[in-house]
């Protein structure tokens, strides 16, 4: 408008509070996904497992229901054991189902922006590249939470509350493993998948790099393994990284485990636990310098 008819008025409404700015962003990504029917559904059925997990937490706990299967006494211990290879199982089940939805919700956070330009409208406003990437990432963050610590820990609420508060504090590691690893899988995700979408415009190609990461990478690492004989092939291996790290989280020690089949990691296989967590941090840094390099107010071509 032109400035002589000062009809222009600053804007006098309330005003967003800078530390939950970023929020504005997954308000909108979250309808958008609820009209997408097939991640609706596929998000809704990763619920599956956990409710089964419940539901044998409450029949080993339930008379009536361990009379109905003819089990009495402690032999109701012995259906299935509510252990660390019990939650670390469920873990890992809901693990490999949020890699699959990261795969299909993570490629369109960031390459729309780009293809169509709009960052620059983002980064106009009092928002800056550090919140956009919080907001993109806090997506798939919801989203995976729902689907892996918080069943975890309400499985892990129930059999306390069945079993007694002295269960609860003798099986506390259980609780603290479940949050915590399934924390630094969420940021493994999220980082790669944001990374990906930031440099691959082309959500089918993006997704598919996300499997491809991860499995071409373990087939990669398998091969090094037997053809030099070591056991370093594994650093290329991401679940094999967060399944050795899984176990320190929840047993305290680098045991075998029978979790997970894709985060499993085979007694005298497995990798230092220090390299480990060098080599995710590793991973973390790239993928936080190749966003850093994408998510720019303005992009210069030569």
């Amino acid at each position: 408008m032109a400035v002589y008819k000062k009809t222009y008025r600053p804007y006098e409404g309330k005003l967003t509070p800078g530390w939950s700015r970023f929020l504005v962003i997954p308000r909108y990504a979250f309808t958008e996904f609820h009209g997408k029917r097939f991640l609706s559904l596929f998000f809704f059925a990763s619920f599956i497992y956990p409710l089964i997990c419940a539901l044998i937490i409450y029949v080993q706990h339930n008379a009536s229901a361990l009379n109905l299967l003819g089990v009495q006494g402690q032999g109701a211990r012995g259906l299935i054991s509510i252990n660390v290879t019990f939650f670390m199982n469920l873990l890992g089940w809901q693990s490999v189902l949020a890699l699959f939805l990261a795969s299909f919700v993570g490629p369109g956070q960031v390459s729309p922006d780009l293809a169509n330009n709009a960052l620059t409208l983002y980064l106009a406003r009092p928002f800056s590249r550090v919140e956009y990437v919080l907001g993109k990432m806090s997506v798939l963050a919801i989203l995976m939470s729902l689907m892996t610590w918080i069943p975890g820990l309400l499985c892990f609420a129930l059999q306390g509350y069945l079993e007694g508060w002295q269960w609860m504090k003798d099986n506390a590691r259980l609780a603290s493993g479940m949050f915590f690893g399934a924390w630094l899988w969420i940021l493994m995700l999220a980082l790669l998948a944001l990374a990906l979408s930031a440099w691959v415009k082309w959500k089918p190609a993006a997704g598919g790099l996300m499997f491809g990461v991860f499995f071409v990478g373990s087939a990669f690492g398998a091969v090094i393994n037997a053809v030099q004989r070591t056991t370093w092939g594994n650093i290329f291996n991401i679940g094999h990284l967060v399944g050795v790290v899984w176990v320190q989280l929840f047993e305290g020690s680098n045991r075998t485990t029978n979790g997970a089949v894709f985060f499993r990691a085979t007694a005298g296989e497995e990798l230092p636990l220090w390299t480990c967590w060098m080599a995710l941090a590793a991973l973390s840094l790239i993928c936080l310098y190749m966003l850093a390099r994408k998510i720019r107010g303005a992009e210069v071509v030569r």
